[in-house]
Formats: C-alpha cells, structure tokens, sequence
C-alpha cells in the first residue's frame, strides 16, 4: 500500500520512512503542505499521515483542502501540539484520526491498519488467501502450505495488490503508481521482470496453478483459484510447523523495526544538540531585552518539532523539557528580561539530557497495540456485520474461512473464537473442527453458533469445552455481549482459588481428608444459611417452578414430596434425552439434577445450561452419592451453584432450594433498580 507522509521535521520522518518500508508499504515524503497538497491530489495514496505544524501550507489547512477538493482517503493526524482545541481543529477539518508525539511505533502502526481496513469500500479479510496461498498483513508473512516463502518488499506488495483486488485489472502504468514513490519510477519493463520473478518464486516453491494471469492489451489481473481436493485438505491437515513459524514472524518483524530505527538514531544522533543552538540565540536575546517576534516564533516552532522527535529517539525527559520551552515561548505577550532565568534552567537541563546517550529503543516498544482479538470461524454474511460493529465493542475481528487461515489468527493469541457450526457441513465436521481449536486453545473461551437446536448437539459441543451456544437467530448485539461474558468469566476462573469454590484448602502435607472437607462445607454452609436468613426478607420463593432430573423414579418422588409442601411447583423428569425441552417449556425458577445418570450425566447437563445465555443465571443444585474432592470440583466446574449428597436430608433441601431461589430473585431485583437508576 502507498502512503503519503507530510513531515518537515527530517529525522521523524527519517524514523517513519525507515519502518514504514520495513512493514512493506511504500512511501512517499513531503516536507510542505503545498507539496503535500499537490502529491495528495495528483497520485493514487492508501492513507495520508500528516504532521499538524508544517509550512507554507498548515496541516489543518491541508487537510481542508484536500476534502474540499474530493481527496477521501485516511487522514491520520501527528502532531506535537497536546490541546484538545488542535486535535478537534484537525477532525472537524476531515481528518479521521490522530495521534500525538511522541508516540508508540506499534500504535502509530496499529492506527494506519484500522484506517486503511476502514478506507476499504468493502470489509476485506485481514489474512489474504489464494488457494493454499497465504499473506498475513500484520506480520508480513507470506506462506504456501504452511511453507514460508521469501519475497522482496516490491514482490510482496505486487502480491498484496492483486489478492485485495481480485477482479481488477492492473496496467504496468497502474503497477507503477502503487508500488514506487514519484523519485523512483523504473521502466515499464522493470515491472515485467518483477512479474516473472514472483511467478517464478511461487513455482519454485511447489505452486502448479498460475496466480497472474495476463490480459493482452491491458495488463494482469488475479487469476480465479483451481477447486481441487488439495486445497480442501488444508482443512484438517497437520499445521503444527506453520504455526510456530508464523508466531515467531511478528518478533522477527519488530526485531526489523528496531533496527530500522537504530540506523536513524545512528545517523541523526549528533544533530539535536545542534538544534538547540536557535535557542540559546532567543535566552541571549531576551537577556538583552532584545527579543524579536520573528525569532520567537521561529524558536517556538524549533522546541516544537524536538518536543515531537525526541522521544522518538530515546530522550524522553529531552521531550518533556522542549515542550516546555514550546510553552514558554508561546503565547502573545513580550518577554520580560527578568524571565531570562526561567529560560536559561530549561535550555541547560535539555542541554544536559541531550550529552549523554540515549535511551536505546527496545523490542518491546514495538509490541502491537493489545486490542482484544476474536477469531470468527465462518464463511458467511454476518461475518462482515461483526467486523464493522466491532470498534464500537472495543474488541477486533479476524474472520477465517479454513483452518489454514484460523492457524494464522491463533498465531496472534485471540481472547475469544466463534464458530459457526452451520458453516460446516456435515456436523461431525464441526465437532473435529472444534476438537482441534482446543488443542490448539485449550484456556481460550470459544462459543458456537447452531442451527439446530437440539440436546444432542448441546451436550456435544459442550464435552468440547464450548463456554456459549448461541442458537440461530442470534443478534449480532447478542454475539458480542456473550463473547464478553465469556471472556470475562474466563479471566475470573484464572484466577480463582479453592476457597471460593466452598472447598477447603489443603492440609499442611498437601492432602485434603474426607472428613476436613464434610466439616468444612458444613461450616460453609451453616454460615452461610445463618447470612441469608439475616439479610433476606420472609422467603418468596412460594409459587416458584422446581424442575428435577433423576432417572431414579423413587427418587424423583420423595425430592417432589419434599418440596411441594413448602407451596413450591415441581415438575419431574425421569428421561435426560428429554432435558431440553422439557425445560424450554417449563423455565423453572431452580434445576435439581442428578449427578449420574445414563446417555447424559448431570455434569454435561450442567454445562448445557451455562452455555445458553437465556438460562446462565439459573440455579443448579446437583444431587450425588459421591462427595470426593475430584467429584465436587467436577460438578463446581460444570456451573452448578451448589450440591447435596446423598442421602438427602429434607430441612437440608428445603432450605437450599428456597434459600438460592430467594437470592436469584433478589439479584434479579437489583438489576432492574440499577437500570432503573442508572448505574
């Protein structure tokens, strides 16, 4: 992609040069508004990066112009100027963005991918795929069959240009303007030995099909891939190698960047002591009482741009202390002599920082900006309205349609992963699918969209460790409150200990005995019930709906016994193969279910019912014979809230099962009031 950067200052822009072309885009300078201006409007640029103070033509007024003049691409603002005025000058102006300095190389770049993805008339997939070709943006990665393949910067971006525009046809003339800067335009033929080496590298690396193919006339466009059973292997075949070289392509990539900057700190390093010479002239002057105007302004500006480069080059406190002379040259009213003190400190602690060496910039500073990342797994439609709502959601999209692209997103390390099972036909498929992105993201929550809503898909999905199971049709609204419950819960399991659980900690020899476990959930439980009889008010738990599960018919019949008494409802069922519907139709206020039981045991049923946002926040309360340390934790993990053993006690059950009716209902209460009141 073609960037047009705008900066006057030369070793910013030496800075921004430099790693800009090591990420692959090609850029061309301009180091006035009138220049930039006349690059804008004459020359096809992807996105725009624009310096706020430059002459001849302000970056405010540039940026006016060029809307007026119908320039639409992504503006992005830098500017050394920290007042909110400047910055909401510059957007009403027409910029889409900005970002002050000094700033982050690994912001700055992760702003101009948000930008170019938006300036795009359509939402086109970040990782870029060709039949088993792919190309990883982000990293700049470029892989055939998981083999990667080494392009030069002109060969990877001929290659971007065409997998983002599949359709269109390109000249030699048109292959020019996009890849080559204005001081740099090669011969038409340079462009045709630039096409046959990339052909060349891609048969090299085992590419039978041809990507290029050639419009007589007009020139090349993206050829439409083969369908071959070879390239639906991709699909479940063995990654493992792909994936470690493609995590370890974003170290490589910023390990570039570093020393892309060190060349320019290298080379400019000796420059800003002598910058600072302008600014000893304006101490002299105003020690003198004679100040001009022009020179102010000219020194105002000067501590300006080193405000904005030198944090850039390792002299933070350097930033700091220009910015503050900026400051104290601004503004309209004279200088007094007196004043000259104030002005002398400043210019010999900028004058000290800049003696010694710099701060020297570290891999680390280059990290990508970490905003939340969700692998959607899909092929369809509404993949496209996840990623245009997902800004307002603070989280980022990254769609893959085969399990080679899905490898290059996990690479990245998602928080989330959302597949629909629909897109992948038959089921079993799915479930392999799903299988296999547990292995690969054992802690990472990942939630399915289903078509058909049956028990046993449910409880499928579930024994693959899904945390969500979102049934068609589902807004997308309802897709990203779910992937943030989700993501939230998982950050608090990692963190849990076993107390929270109601599970006592180990003995000092790391043992925990039956009998220190009974008498600390006892405890637990007493305590408990004692709080909820201080805090509740009288139990309105009467008329509430109990459905209990237990393929045990004695069972079912004294549980029911026990609490119909107490004016509670209670609805039976002795079949768990029935569990979903019976529960869809009865929505109890309470689940008691049996821990064992034969096809589907109380632990999957568990699950089933956290995975579904409608009942999330239903009570469970698991009845068992087994009290064992390995058990309880089993059935805790599962989601239910608490647990009887066997044999039950009446009074126990009683006072369980009205005492988490009473609370669900109240923390339902509290949500309306906090609605209600606004917090």
């Amino acid at each position: 992609m073609k960037i047009l950067l705008v900066e006057d200052d030369l070793p910013t822009a030496a800075v921004l040069c430099e790693v800009l072309t090591a990420q692959y885009y090609t850029v061309e300078l301009a180091t006035d508004g009138q220049d930039g201006l006349a690059l804008a409007t004459s020359s096809n640029f992807d996105l725009i990066l624009l310096d706020l103070l430059i002459p001849k033509l302000d970056g405010i007024s540039l940026c006016r112009q060029l809307r007026i003049q119908g320039v639409q691409k992504p503006i992005l603002l830098l500017t050394a100027k920290d007042q909110s005025a400047d910055v909401v000058k510059g957007l009403d102006a027409g910029a889409d963005d900005y970002l002050t300095k000094p700033y982050k190389l690994s912001e700055l770049l992760a702003r101009m991918r948000a930008l170019l993805r938006r300036g795009q008339t359509e939402l086109a997939p970040t990782v870029l795929m060709w039949e088993n070709l792919c190309i990883n943006p982000v990293s700049a990665e470029v892989t055939y069959k998981g083999q990667l393949i080494s392009l030069t910067p002109k060969e990877y971006s001929l290659l971007g240009l065409f997998l983002r525009n599949p359709q269109r046809v390109f000249s030699r003339s048109d292959i020019i303007d996009r890849l080559w800067s204005m001081d740099a335009i090669p011969s038409e033929g340079t462009v045709t030995n630039l096409i046959k080496d990339l052909r060349h590298k891609l048969k090299a690396q085992g590419m039978s099909a041809e990507v290029l193919e050639t419009v007589y006339g007009l020139g090349y466009r993206l050829k439409t891939p083969p369908k071959t059973e070879e390239t639906k292997g991709v699909l479940f075949g063995e990654q493992d190698e792909q994936t470690h070289r493609l995590a370890q392509t974003g170290k490589r990539k910023r390990q570039t960047n570093l020393a892309s900057v060190n060349k320019v700190i290298e080379r400019y390093k000796d420059t800003f002591a002598q910058r600072v010479t302008l600014l000893e002239q304006v101490e002299q002057a105003l020690r003198l009482g004679k100040l001009q105007i022009e020179l102010r302004y000219h020194a105002s500006n000067e501590a300006h741009k080193l405000a904005g480069t030198l944090g850039s080059f390792g002299y933070e406190m350097g930033s700091k202390l220009a910015r503050a002379i900026e400051h104290f040259l601004m503004g309209d009213k004279p200088l007094a002599p007196t004043q000259a003190p104030q002005l002398s400190r400043l210019l010999s602690e900028l004058k000290g920082t800049l003696s010694k060496p710099p701060t020297p910039p570290t891999i680390e500073q280059f990290e990508p900006t970490q905003i939340p990342l969700v692998l959607v797994i899909d092929d369809e439609s509404l993949s496209n309205q996840l990623k245009t709502e997902a800004m307002s959601w603070g989280v980022r999209i990254e769609v893959a349609s085969n399990w080679a692209i899905a490898l290059a997103v996990i690479s990245q390390s998602p928080q989330a992963v959302l597949l629909n099972l629909n897109g992948q036909d038959p089921i079993e498929k799915g479930l392999t699918l799903l299988q296999k992105l547990k292995e690969q993201l054992p802690t990472t929550p990942i939630l399915v969209i289903g078509e058909q809503d049956n028990l046993t898909h449910r409880v499928a999905v579930s024994r693959l460790g899904v945390q969500r199971f979102l049934h068609k049709p589902v807004s997308t609204a309802e897709i990203f409150e779910a992937i943030r419950v989700c993501d939230r819960r998982s950050r608090a399991v990692s963190v849990a200990c076993p107390q929270d659980i109601g599970i006592a900690p180990p003995m000092p020899n790391g043992t925990l005995g039956l009998s220190g476990l009974a008498s600390s959930l006892s405890a637990k439980r007493t305590l408990r019930e004692r709080l909820i009889a201080q805090v509740l008010p009288k139990s309105q738990a009467s008329e509430a709906k109990v459905m209990i599960l237990d393929d045990d018919p004695i069972a079912l019949e004294l549980l029911s016994n026990l609490l119909q008494p107490w004016g509670l409802r209670v609805k039976t069922l002795q079949d768990p193969q029935q569990f979903w519907e019976v529960l869809t139709t009865t929505t109890p206020d309470l689940l008691v279910i049996d821990l064992e039981m034969p096809t589907y045991s109380g632990v999957d049923l568990c699950r089933v019912v956290r995975q579904d946002p409608k009942w999330g926040n239903l009570p469970i309360l698991v009845v068992t014979a087994h009290t064992d340390l390995e058990s309880i934790q089993q059935v805790f993990a599962a989601g239910a809230d608490d647990f009887i053993g066997k044999p039950v006690v009446g009074p126990e059950l009683v006072t369980r099962v009205i005492s988490r009716i009473d609370r669900s209902r109240l923390q339902q209460e509290l949500k309306i009031l906090k609605r209600r009141i606004g917090t």
